[in-house]
């Protein structure tokens, strides 16, 4: 069985930084994509970033410019550095892995971690 694990998450004002990390683990052969999702009060989740496991990178443009996503693959843990944070950034973000197993490939989700910012 695979777990991921989020972390970082807390309570920040306008302005200040964030770094979550996302720890996979169980039998594990490879991490293909991994990405980051937010869900905020009231909206649906959305995609905020994703890297590949060759480290190509994406982000949603409400973000572009503020957030890095970034892996270390022999560590199979993910991070998301988030600068400049602003309210419209508090939303419940999860973790998501597509994880190659003995038994195959398979999509992963986090528990999830609260970042709220106050103006």
């Amino acid at each position: 069985q695979v777990q991921l694990v989020e972390s970082g998450g807390g309570s920040v004002q306008a302005g200040g930084s964030l770094r979550l990390s996302c720890t996979a683990s169980g039998s594990i052969l490879r991490i293909n994509l991994m990405a980051w999702y937010r869900q905020g009060p009231g909206k649906q989740r959305e995609l905020v970033a994703y890297i590949t496991s060759g480290g190509s990178t994406h982000y949603a443009d409400s973000v572009k410019g503020r957030f890095t996503i970034s892996r270390d693959n022999a560590k199979n843990t993910m991070y998301l550095q988030m600068n400049s944070l602003k309210p419209e950034d508090t939303a419940v973000y999860y973790c998501n892995a597509f994880v190659v197993t003995g038994r195959g490939g398979d999509d992963y989700w986090g528990q999830g971690t609260q970042v709220t910012v106050s103006s």
